[in-house]
């Protein structure tokens, strides 16, 4: 029978011992597929017991956070154990935790003392007897490290289909931890992202409307958290999020976004903080708005928060020319945004605290003699101008609202002026802070990047130098541009973006998936993984694209 918490095949062969587990140990547990996963749900809602299956994250050389959720009549002690094998014949680590309504009954663990790089399994035992699941789990590496693979997920609307990217990362079981990247769950409500025709069959949403208290946020996190792919995917793995912006809502930032409207929905204030209450609640994530992990003499991951903290309001090119009628004000408007607004040094994506934060990161990882150092963030930080001879390609049948955005947008970019304000080219000044920093420490730049729903490589530069390089990874299942752009073939568009942005060497505008990214000594390998659709629930790949960096090159070459 399949091995169902077996870790991948590995070169390093620490912790091998005791790791079989046949699917009867695993049922007996409560395995995916034979508890409350496999229930619809509406039949989850109010159920008791252990409701959501495990999860763990926030990984360390030495230490872990394990996750569960347990429902009872009142407060409830829960106990729960780790062991190096999944039949818990020797317990390396016991304690206690509490479930209560406060955290809307889920509860967190801190495990301390563990060995690195070490594989080990977790449950937790109810004062009734029950179990839950058991999950496996990861500590990272210390000292040399020759490998490390990591699955990068971004986007994942449940409205718009099966999360079957995730079910295929299970399915793999070939990498060491997850990283998601933001909008792991949206905010809006039944029928506007996507609308009623648009909605996957069977993807019941709930609540049906917009979240926006905090029993709202808990209870989309619940019907997220019933997705049986998610649930296997997190039993299996340690994970690492950060949220972008539609954990709180469309296009935020520090004081307010597209989609709050305070007027009939409250201070912001009191929304962002009920949900990041129950993203801490529901995730195990650390309440640390940014953080690193160190993984062995290999890599420095450092999780940013580029939404919330300190991040200044989106600019937009429409308003820049509201109220333009000829070409010549247009052109002169938009060359007094660049050169004023657009540019100016003050505008923030971090904050200057997270700035300075990272730069001694920087620094301190490479005098430490690590090897690579990756930006774990939300948004693209790579340069992407519109094509300027994209709006003269459309046929004719493209509707006129559309058409106007694009040759809008592609004036702006005859003048050095980027189309997407949310993401790092609407902040340059910030971006090359950053920039520079890396550049003065001598780092090997990684950027990860989400958010797009597309898939993208760049080799980013600045004044003439390389600075690293940057993996956009598309959506889990948000559409892309085959579906803003659904005239113009993806093959044409991805050729005409590589072709007018110097810095972006492939894209993918048109399928959803996930990536792998791969670490070694001497290179950074980045498989996009492609899912073959995502309205039936599969775990097939339509297909995969392959990108590499060496070491020291600050530029990408294809794998």
């Amino acid at each position: 029978m399949s091995n169902l918490l077996a870790p991948p095949p590995a070169t390093e062969t620490r912790n091998r011992s005791a790791l079989s587990l046949d699917r009867r140990t695993l049922l007996a547990g409560g395995a995916l597929g034979a508890g409350l996963a496999a229930m619809p749900l509406s039949a989850q809602i109010g159920a008791k017991g252990f409701t959501h299956g495990v999860a763990s994250g926030e990984p360390s050389h030495d230490g872990i956070l394990l996750w569960t959720r347990y429902v009872a009549a009142s407060e409830a002690k829960l106990a729960w154990q780790m062991s190096d094998s999944a039949e818990f014949t020797r317990v390396v680590a016991e304690g206690e935790t509490i479930a209560s309504p406060e955290r809307d009954w889920c509860v967190k663990a801190e495990v301390a003392g563990l060995e690195p790089h070490t594989w080990y399994y977790y449950r937790f035992m109810a004062p009734d007897g029950t179990n839950s699941v058991i999950g496996r789990t990861r500590t990272l590496p210390q000292g040399p490290t020759s490998r490390f693979r990591m699955g990068v997920f971004s986007c994942s609307n449940y409205n718009w289909g099966y999360f079957n990217a995730y079910a295929h990362a299970a399915e793999a079981n070939d990498l060491d931890l997850l990283l998601h990247l933001g909008d792991y769950y949206y905010e809006h409500g039944v029928g506007t992202y996507p609308d009623i025709d648009g909605i996957a069959p069977g993807r019941v949403l709930h609540p049906q409307s917009e979240i926006v208290q905090l029993a709202d946020y808990r209870a989309r996190h619940a019907t997220y958290r019933s997705d049986p792919d998610l649930q296997r995917l997190t039993q299996l793995y340690p994970m690492i999020l950060i949220p972008d912006d539609h954990e709180t809502a469309n296009d935020s930032w520090q004081g307010g976004a597209e989609n709050h409207q305070p007027e009939t929905e409250g201070t912001w204030d009191a929304r962002t903080r009920a949900s990041l209450r129950a993203y801490r609640e529901w995730l195990p994530v650390s309440d640390d708005p940014w953080k690193a992990y160190q993984v062995g003499d290999l890599a420095t991951l450092f999780r940013l928060e580029t939404r919330l903290t300190a991040r200044s309001e989106q600019l937009d090119i429409a308003t820049v020319l509201a109220g333009k009628s000829t070409p010549d004000e247009m052109m002169a408007a938009l060359a007094a945004f660049r050169d004023g607004a657009w540019a100016d040094p003050s505008r923030q994506l971090m904050g200057a605290a997270q700035e300075a934060w990272l730069a001694d990161g920087l620094k301190a990882s490479t005098r430490g003699g690590t090897r690579w150092q990756v930006l774990v963030q939300q948004v693209l930080m790579g340069n992407l101008n519109t094509p300027t001879a994209l709006a003269g390609a459309l046929p004719a049948n493209t509707p006129e609202a559309l058409r106007q955005r694009l040759t809008a947008s592609a004036m702006a970019s005859s003048v050095g002026i980027p189309f997407n304000m949310d993401a790092w080219d609407g902040y340059p000044a910030a971006r090359k802070r950053v920039f520079d920093a890396a550049l003065a420490a001598n780092a090997n730049l990684i950027a990860l990047a989400g958010d797009t729903h597309n898939g993208w490589a760049f080799d980013l530069a600045q004044d003439g130098a390389n600075v690293g390089v940057e993996f956009g990874v598309c959506s889990v299942t948000s559409p892309g541009f085959e579906s803003y752009l659904s005239q113009v073939p993806p093959a044409l568009l991805e050729r005409a973006l590589v072709d007018a942005n110097p810095q972006l060497q492939w894209a993918d505008t048109s399928q959803r998936g996930y990536m792998a990214l791969e670490l070694t000594p001497s290179a950074a390998s980045c498989e996009w993984r492609f899912v073959s659709g995502i309205r039936q629930r599969s775990p097939a790949l339509a297909g995969t694209h392959t990108m590499a960096s060496a070491l020291g090159s600050g530029a990408l070459a294809t794998g």
